[in-house]
């Protein structure tokens, strides 16, 4: 049987973590094929395909998901 390897999450490197403020996004992109990401305020952890996660990136890079005030 073949172990199923864990999720390494990392901050990202925008992330202004700090103790009185520790709301940062982590990714772990180390499993084949997943991405997970997750809260480190709840830890809470979300995951995709690698396709979803491609595509969401480049919406985001589009401006897709800007919030229009």
């Amino acid at each position: 049987m073949t172990a199923i390897p864990e999720f390494e999450f990392r901050t990202s490197s925008a992330c202004q973590y700090n103790n009185s403020d520790p709301r940062c996004v982590e990714v772990a992109t180390n499993v084949p094929g997943k991405v997970a990401v997750r809260s480190t305020v709840t830890g809470e952890a979300v995951e995709f395909t690698s396709g979803e996660w491609t595509d969401f990136l480049s919406g985001a890079k589009l401006g897709e998901f800007d919030l229009s005030a």
